[in-house]
């Protein structure tokens, strides 16, 4: 297992229990392949950069986990499912 850096940027229009719901659902995958709770931290509705999807801000959520490539493969293949992500990242910190 390897420690991951997951960012990802919800659309600012979902509403809060959506938006609660998305977290947790992707935090619930990294359950299922048995990795330590994923330490959760919500930067809030930030200026966006440059304009994606007509939006100019988004809700930013960094999550500092634990996990395996199979876990961090599954999360990559929801997020690009997942309507409400605009954009997301994952960076490989060190080994564990």
């Amino acid at each position: 297992m390897k420690r991951y850096e997951v960012m990802y940027i919800v659309r600012p229009n979902l509403e809060e229990q959506a938006r609660k719901d998305l977290i947790n659902d992707i935090n619930q995958i990294f359950a299922k392949f048995e990795s330590p709770e994923p330490k959760v931290d919500e930067w809030g509705m930030r200026d966006l950069a440059y304009e994606i999807n007509d939006f100019k801000k988004g809700y930013y959520v960094v999550l500092d986990v634990v996990a395996s490539t199979e876990a961090i493969a599954e999360v990559n293949r929801v997020i690009k499912i997942k309507e409400d992500v605009i954009r997301h990242i994952v960076i490989a910190r060190d080994e564990i």
